[in-house]
């Protein structure tokens, strides 16, 4: 049990040095459509609080 420990940490340390010698260690994914919505979806709620933070304060007019 404990060989196959060390045969699979020498293995992962192999596959580490590799990539770190190698100039493009991995590869940049793409945003799933569904990360994409959430990101909007985020920002939507943030403009939505920040609306309503200053329609509750009717002396001030600018949302900026």
């Amino acid at each position: 049990m404990a060989n196959q420990l060390e045969n699979l940490v020498e293995s992962i340390k192999s596959k580490v040095r590799a990539l770190k010698k190698s100039k493009k260690p991995y590869v940049k994914m793409d945003k799933s459509s569904s990360v994409k919505v959430e990101i909007r979806s985020r920002k939507a709620r943030k403009l939505i609080d920040k609306t309503l933070k200053v329609a509750d304060r009717p002396g001030k007019r600018s949302i900026s």
